[in-house]
């Protein structure tokens, strides 16, 4: 379903593009993560352009990283554990050392605690031998 909205489906063109770009980047730089922006960007694309869609699901280095978790099959186990390391090496210590109000500090907590969970239930694909 594509946004009718002209103006919208330019922004997300746009975040797509941008997603795409700090994914590749993120390949490359330890701490920044490839696949959440690859998978936003994918999101975007699938509700803006069909051939943006397309170009990132079928190339040859970026389309096997987020198929898995798109199709169902599964992400890597390389890609759970660097993301859950990443969650928690950057929610808790904003919730203890940025964040003044008790309530969003147990909301960010609670947020990390979330994330793990759902990384924790995804499907692990089975890489080859």
């Amino acid at each position: 379903m594509y946004a009718n909205n002209r103006l919208l489906r330019w922004l997300l063109i746009c975040i797509g593009l941008v997603s795409t770009g700090l994914g590749v980047i993120g390949i490359f730089v330890p701490l920044l993560p490839t696949t959440p922006f690859l998978l936003l960007a994918a999101a975007c694309f699938a509700r803006s352009s069909e051939r943006f869609h397309t170009w990132l699901i079928e190339h040859s280095h970026l389309g096997p990283i987020i198929k898995g978790y798109l199709d169902g099959s599964g992400i890597p186990l390389r890609a759970k554990r660097i993301a859950i390391a990443l969650v928690w090496l950057t929610l808790p210590p904003s919730a203890l050392l940025l964040v003044p109000p008790v309530w969003a500090k147990t909301l960010l907590v609670l947020l990390a605690i979330s994330i793990t969970c759902y990384l924790q239930r995804l499907p692990t694909l089975q890489e080859g031998p």
